[in-house]
């Protein structure tokens, strides 16, 4: 690509749209296009006033750790940002069976003290030391069948009910933030992947997990410190224009007219903006699906499990009734090292309803990337679209929905400009 200083456009300033902005600045014409009325997207810290003083909670980006987040390890060391060690621990509490554990220790393992007498409990600890060796093994040896889900890898290797509802299936719809039907439809070898990839498939050999120091937003704060200029809140991008000569941009209804266009966004709202759209962008862009969360940040604390012991960092509720959503409770205590916070802050997914209103501070909704089949299939076939027409993508959808995929996608698009993190 010619390597010229450029007028860039980049839509979306979520991580991804950030990270492709604040490298190219140094070397090319960055106008930064969002839609909403603050940079950061997924990473959005609120600021609670509590007992004194002022406690930086986040609401969307949490944690990173030391092996899977190299990319935006890097990032945070060239921008100067600290971080500290987090508690990555994972709870359930199923409404119907009535079930309580913790898995950090023995000790919270049975917060049940019943559950060492119950055969089934009993079981699915089995279950889960096979489930970590088997799946492991099938991974080095390649026998992970193209095509084959989650459900159906389960359902061939004979795993219990008991296991798949109260561990597997409960822990990925937390991580990815998607129901448990569509939890069941993941591929499989995406999903163990990423078990594998971040030692969940382990019972001792895992990562070291962290956050932010003052809060993930101050990353964004550093990078706007540079983009800050050039940055257009509140502007919605309607429609991207490319010809031979550049690319028209429409947003607010005034046009802008670029040499290139990076778009940060998630997936379907990319193809929404192009609309002069290829054939082959539909048809990708088109398979890789979002759906939204709604999330309440609040210090309602009947939301996390009856049986303290059973606190953990995520606390994962399954509903007495197929019509409620499953949902997931952050204790932000635990994940940010607020040992002395007066109230305990949670952000819960998708439970708003048992939420005493006068303990919301603030809602929100996010969408998360679907990782289907299809989606996944067309993760593959990037360079079909990218670094094409003038047009670039980046996003955390191109992988796997986490922050470090985010950078790493952005990277990938610098890097067509030549520049690297």
């Amino acid at each position: 690509m010619n390597q010229e200083r450029q007028r860039i456009a980049v839509i979306g300033a979520g991580v991804s749209g950030l990270t492709a902005a604040w490298l190219l600045s140094e070397k090319h014409d960055i106008t930064l296009f969002e839609a909403g009325d603050y940079a950061g997207g997924h990473t959005n810290t609120e600021y609670v006033e509590a007992g004194g003083r002022t406690w930086p909670v986040n609401t969307g980006f949490i944690v990173f750790n030391d092996w899977t987040y190299p990319g935006f390890i890097k990032l945070m060391g060239r921008l100067g940002v600290a971080s500290e060690v987090s508690d990555m621990s994972f709870s359930v509490d199923c409404q119907n069976s009535g079930l309580q554990y913790n898995g950090t220790s023995l000790n919270t393992l049975f917060a049940q003290r019943r559950n060492l007498f119950n055969p089934s409990f009993l079981k699915m600890i089995r279950e889960i030391l096979r489930f970590n060796q088997e799946t492991r093994a099938d991974l080095a040896a390649g026998n992970i069948p193209e095509g084959q889900t989650l459900g159906e890898y389960l359902d061939r290797h004979g795993y219990s009910r008991y296991f798949r509802n109260y561990y597997i299936v409960p822990m990925g719809a937390a991580i990815w933030s998607a129901p448990e039907i569509v939890l069941e439809q993941f591929p499989i070898r995406f999903f163990l992947q990423f078990f594998n990839n971040h030692g969940m498939l382990s019972v001792d050999d895992r990562p070291t997990w962290r956050v932010i120091s003052g809060g993930s937003a101050t990353y964004v704060n550093r990078m706007m410190d540079r983009l800050g200029e050039c940055t257009h809140l509140n502007s919605p991008v309607s429609s991207i224009q490319r010809d031979e000569d550049g690319v028209t941009i429409t947003s607010n209804g005034q046009q802008h007219r670029f040499d290139q266009v990076i778009l940060g966004c998630h997936s379907d709202q990319a193809l929404a903006m192009l609309s002069d759209a290829t054939p082959e962008e539909r048809e990708i862009l088109g398979a890789i699906a979002y759906q939204k969360n709604d999330v309440v940040l609040h210090t309602d604390a009947s939301v996390l499990p009856s049986n303290r012991r059973a606190w953990a960092a995520w606390n994962y509720r399954i509903p007495g009734s197929n019509s409620e959503p499953v949902s997931v409770s952050y204790n932000m205590n635990i994940l940010q090292n607020f040992h002395d916070a007066p109230e305990t802050f949670c952000v819960t997914l998708n439970r708003s309803h048992d939420i005493a209103p006068e303990k919301i501070i603030k809602r929100f909704e996010y969408d998360h990337p679907v990782f289907t089949l299809d989606a996944v299939a067309a993760q593959e076939r990037y360079d079909e679209i990218g670094n094409r027409n003038r047009t670039h993508f980046c996003g955390a959808y191109w992988f796997n929905g986490f922050h470090e995929d985010g950078v790493q996608s952005a990277l990938r698009v610098t890097r067509a400009f030549g520049v690297e993190l």
